[in-house]
């Protein structure tokens, strides 16, 4: 009788380790997955300030061609989906899926402008990103590259 329940409780975490994020249904579950990988990256540093806050709206809104509003709401959703998940491999995994090569790259780039939103990289983040290029397949050569190019742009910024 125990171990049925137990079985069966694996087989059920084992078949939620795929599955798209909760609040899918009302989002799309790529930009639900995007918007939690960097609300990790901006968390990394015990810190997810305005600025952070600022800057992920900004890239789900042109990244996605969302209005401020929904952009807000995926936003909202996300943290949630954070709030209640200890691991990237759900969010990482349907980022992939969702995705072709270039433009999980694109989302890599994503990841290292919410990670100098506050001038300054922290080695968590840094961390963060590492694993997370490999999760999405992307080689540490693409993850450098995208660094310089979100650098070149913050630089031009200012």
């Amino acid at each position: 009788m125990i171990r049925k329940a137990v079985l069966k409780r694996i087989k059920a975490l084992l078949g939620d380790m795929g599955a798209a994020p909760a609040s899918a249904p009302r989002h799309e579950a790529h930009q639900l997955a995007a918007a939690a990988l960097l609300i990790e990256a901006a968390s990394m540093d015990d810190s997810f300030d305005t600025a952070e806050r600022s800057t992920i709206l900004k890239l789900l809104t042109a990244r996605f061609g969302l209005s401020p509003e929904e952009a807000a709401e995926i936003l909202s959703a996300a943290e949630s989906e954070v709030a209640e998940s200890n691991q990237l491999y759900a969010f990482t995994k349907t980022v992939k899926d969702a995705f072709d090569h270039e433009q999980r790259i694109e989302v890599l780039e994503m990841l290292w402008e919410v990670a100098y939103t506050d001038g300054e990289l922290h080695d968590y983040e840094a961390n963060l990103i590492r694993r997370v290029t490999g999760l999405l397949h992307l080689s540490d050569r693409e993850s450098g590259a995208a660094r310089k190019r979100v650098l070149e742009r913050l630089a031009s910024k200012t």
